[in-house]
Parts: C-alpha cells; structure tokens; sequence
C-alpha cells in the first residue's frame, strides 16, 4: 500500500533548481531511503515533505490528501513524525517530562505553567521509553544522557504524535558504530511489527553501511535530479550512481573493520 506519492516535486532558491521534478513513492512497513552527495539536494527535498520548505511545483500526496505546502505542524497532526540530524531534547527536563511534554503538544492542549504536570499521561509516556528501551532512565535529566540515548528519546518524542510516517534526518549522525546499529535496528523492528502506528519511514544518511543494512529501497539525488530508485541490490550497482559517488570519493565496496568493530 502506498501511504506518500511525491510526484514532480521542485524548488528553486534565486533561479537555481535546487530540487528539479522529483517523484517517488513510500510503501507501508518499509524504510525507504534518500541518498546523494552533498549538495544533491537531500534536505531541500527533505524539509519539503516535512513542510519546513514550501514547493515551487509539484505535489505531496499523504493518505490521501494534498499536504504541499502545508507548515509543519499541520503535517504533524496529520501523522508524521521526525527526527532531526542533531537531536532535539529539553536539557532542562527530565526524559519522562521530554516524552510528556510531546504528548501535550499532539493533543494542543493549554495547561497552566505553574500546575504540576508530572504525573499526566505517565504511563504513556514511559511505554513509549519503553519502546525505545529508555524507561529505566526516565527520571534522568537528558543534560546528562550520553548522544545515542538522546537520540533514542528524539524517537520515542516522535512517535508521541502517533506518526502514520516517520522522516528521520540523518538519524545516525554523530554516533558510534555499535549505537548507529542499535538505533536503526529498533527503528526497522518498529516499522515492520508495531507499524509505528506508521506506514513507513523515511530516512536521509551518509553512512552507506547503514543505508545497505537497513533501507528496503533507496532513491538517489544528485544535482537536484532523481538519477535511480529501486531495491539495495539494483541500486547499488547502478552506473550512474556509482559514477556520483566514485566521482565524489565514496565508494560502495564493504569497508575493512577494525579490532574495535568501527569501520575504516
């Protein structure tokens, strides 16, 4: 089933096409994921979807409406998610309060600042860390949370809103082997058994270890331009895009691992 139709999506900043006549689709259950060199075009197509951005042409099919264009919290209470490349947690707060203030906003409501809050919807809050495998740190303030735990909280605030599609941004930047593997792991298992109460999640990363262990299927940008889609294996091997990420440096071959178990 497919829940997100981009068809012929562009963007252009001072005549320049940045994003230039884009179209794919996002199927349910899977983790599809948007690659290309820097300057590809990526987060511009990216922050379209989310409503951060708004299209010059083309359309943002999701469940079965027009969302193009739309501001990002409108996108949101229609049932997608996000996290973003550098986590986005209250320091202030504990991890049970990050998780319940998401509640709040999902459901607009207005509480007094003044009023004791903690106890509302705690039990929700802390089946989602549970989800994340973060209950047992919840009383903890996230200012002392190392970053892979940080980022497993940006998770479970996402999935607060009860997301029919997750948009994850980069969701491994600045994490250790062991942890980028962990976290897209439990985001694979969540999509494929839970659903996330979600069709299916989209994900831009530069690891490509990660895009190959994980992704169902890959899109690929480069100049703005849509240059192959399909499933890892064909993808992979396509010309073109292995002439985009030779000519930048990258390369696909498996990368020898170390004593340690990081890649090299």
């Amino acid at each position: 089933m497919s829940l997100r139709r981009i068809e012929a999506l562009s963007k252009s900043f001072d005549g320049v096409k940045a994003v230039d006549g884009v179209s794919f689709e996002l199927e349910a259950g899977r983790l599809l994921a948007l690659i290309g060199p820097n300057g590809a075009g990526k987060s511009t197509c990216f922050n379209m979807i989310n409503g951060q951005l708004k299209p010059s042409s083309g359309s943002i099919r999701f469940d079965g409406r027009e969302i193009a264009g739309k501001w990002p919290g409108e996108v949101g209470r229609l049932g997608v998610g996000r996290t973003f490349q550098i986590a986005a947690t209250f320091n202030s707060m504990t991890v049970l309060e990050n998780v319940q203030m998401a509640l709040f906003s999902h459901e607009r409501r207005v509480f007094d600042l003044f009023d004791r809050v903690t106890s509302w919807r705690e039990r929700d809050a802390l089946a989602l860390l549970d989800l994340v495998g973060m209950a047992s740190h919840a009383k903890r303030s996230c200012a002392v949370l190392a970053y892979g735990d940080v980022k497993r909280v940006e998770l479970a605030i996402a999935l607060a809103n009860a997301p029919k599609l997750l948009l994850m941004d980069e969701p491994t930047a600045g994490m250790a082997p062991q942890e980028r593997n962990e976290l897209m792991a439990l985001t694979a298992r969540l999509a494929k058994e839970r659903n996330i109460r979600c069709a299916g999640v989209l994900f831009t990363e530069h690891s490509m270890d990660v895009v190959f262990e994980y992704a169902g299927s890959l899109i690929v940008l480069a100049r703005g331009h849509l240059i192959a889609q399909g499933d890892v294996h064909t993808t992979r091997n396509d010309a073109r895009v292995r002439e985009v990420y030779l000519g930048t440096g990258a390369s696909f071959a498996p990368r020898a691992v170390s004593s340690e178990g990081d890649a090299r």
